[in-house]
């Protein structure tokens, strides 16, 4: 594996504001949730695996999200987690998005994570949520900026919904930037 650098409505969370006497306000986004934020906040997922995690950005009306997908295709129709798949995932993560002003066309996407942290040789989730994800974004016409994907490590990633930068950590290193919006 090689380490690169709709549906129905939902209710988009309305409590992302900026922290008073902060900069900015952390959102966590834990396995299996789509969270979206608008002008302001840090979108962050920790601790990721081999699970993806699709950050969404427009750039127009600083609209920012993620979706942390844990498995690939569509959720059984019995799930009570649906959004932990990664078609079901990606279209939460669009329609909150479309909620709240942004269009297909200018929806950029970073992916990271799909890292074999437990090192075993026979793993195949990995490799089965990056095609998953990304042909569903193929499907979708929405295009993959930059991808961290892969390797051993535990990764994190943060969307600064101001600015548009997206950063991400492998294993115990630094922070490293991953992309910037508005940037080729």
């Amino acid at each position: 594996m090689q380490m690169n650098i709709m549906a129905k409505p939902s209710k988009l969370k309305q409590d992302i504001h900026p922290c008073e006497g902060a900069a900015q306000k952390i959102i966590d986004v834990n396995t299996g949730e789509v969270k979206a934020a608008v002008e302001k906040g840090i979108l962050r997922a920790i601790g990721i695996g081999s699970c993806v995690v699709v950050v969404a950005y427009a750039l127009r009306g600083k609209i920012g999200g993620m979706a942390h997908i844990m498995l690939p295709g569509i959720a059984p129709q019995q799930s009570l987690e649906k959004t932990k798949y990664a078609f079901d995932g990606i279209e939460q993560l669009l329609n909150q998005m479309f909620e709240t002003g942004a269009s297909t066309d200018e929806i950029e996407v970073c992916l990271v994570g799909a890292g074999n942290v437990l090192q075993k040789e026979d793993d195949t989730i990995c490799d089965a949520n990056i095609e998953s994800v990304t042909g569903i974004l193929k499907e979708k016409s929405i295009p993959v900026m930059v991808s961290a994907l892969g390797g051993t490590k535990r990764k994190s990633v943060f969307l600064d919904v101001e600015d548009g930068s997206i950063s991400y950590t492998d294993g115990d290193e630094k922070e490293k930037k991953l992309w910037q919006a508005g940037q080729p």
